[in-house]
């Protein structure tokens, strides 16, 4: 049974058109997106990975099981927020960036999307504490700001008085999306703990399912063509299987390589070969003939 990459049928045109001089590759948007973990209860167990399934609907990756994440909103690097963990010249380094204004937009996309999507807040009134609860109507009216970007993440931290904590965080991968699509990503992949005492919740308008499940399990999912995924999706459940408890993934995180990897897309003979560098089993042999599919 063929596994359950996402592959939509308009990119053999596109890599055509694209080798061809005739599509002119967009400019990516930064973005990050969170793997939040917990430990399961039974001990022997690996710790379980937050997924969301894309609503069918959605014109990128619809139906693909993916982690909490989205843009950078450009008003996170506007004002200096109250912030706990790495200094931000450490974060621009670890992230790669030029800037501390643009390291503290990207932790600050990642923690923003967690909430929104999630409904999991890694901040609190201290440099060592977390929220433990952001349930109820206040909550939920600044969570829905947050969404409609009538509110940025940085006035929402000041207005409650929180510290942002950086520290929770991990940064494990970037994946930039292929010059051949039409909507383009540059993308931080971060690790995070779920916090004690806060629970998740299918937050998000972009998502029909949310699950727990953990790593290996859905990696396998996808191996058996059961659940449909992105190569950057797959490839960071296959680097988390190791980790038997969340602490363990979290202390990995620095150790992790963060050179982005970008898709390659030529024409060999009568084939499009589309590749992704270091990342060999996602490699495409697609006939110039072929119309594509929904997963391949």
């Amino acid at each position: 049974m063929s596994n359950g990459q996402w592959y939509p049928p308009e990119w053999p045109d596109r890599i055509r058109a694209l080798a061809a001089g005739e599509l002119t590759a967009t400019t990516p948007r930064r973005a990050a997106t969170v793997m939040l973990l917990r430990d399961p209860a039974d001990t022997g167990g690996r710790p379980d990975v937050h997924m969301l399934r894309r609503s069918a609907s959605m014109a990128f990756a619809g139906g693909a099981y993916a982690y909490p994440g989205g843009g950078v909103d450009p008003r996170d690097d506007d004002r200096l927020v109250e912030w706990a963990g790495p200094a931000l010249e450490s974060w621009a380094e670890r992230l790669g960036v030029g800037s501390a204004a643009e390291a503290q937009a990207i932790v600050c996309a990642a923690v923003r999307e967690t909430y929104e999507e999630a409904g999991v807040l890694l901040a609190g009134p201290t440099a060592d504490t977390v929220v433990s609860d952001t349930t109820g109507a206040d909550w939920e009216a600044d969570r829905e700001a947050l969404v409609a970007r009538e509110l940025s993440f940085a006035e929402f931290l000041d207005r409650r008085g929180l510290v942002l904590r950086s520290d929770l965080l991990g940064a494990w991968a970037r994946w930039i999306t292929p010059e051949f699509e039409p909507r383009r990503y540059d993308t931080w992949f971060f690790v995070a703990a779920l916090p004690e005492g806060q629970r998740t919740r299918n937050a998000s308008t972009e998502a029909d399912r949310t699950v727990w499940i953990a790593a290996g399990e859905a990696a396998d999912g996808y191996d058996r063509g059961e659940l449909l995924m992105m190569p950057p999706t797959v490839s960071t459940l296959r680097q988390l299987r190791p980790y038997g408890t969340a602490a363990e993934a979290l202390r990995a995180a620095s150790s992790q390589d963060l050179t982005p990897v970008l898709a390659q897309a030529r024409l060999h003979g009568d084939e499009l070969v589309l590749s992704w560098p270091g990342h060999d089993e996602f490699t495409k042999h697609i006939p110039t003939g072929s119309a594509g599919g929904e997963a391949v």
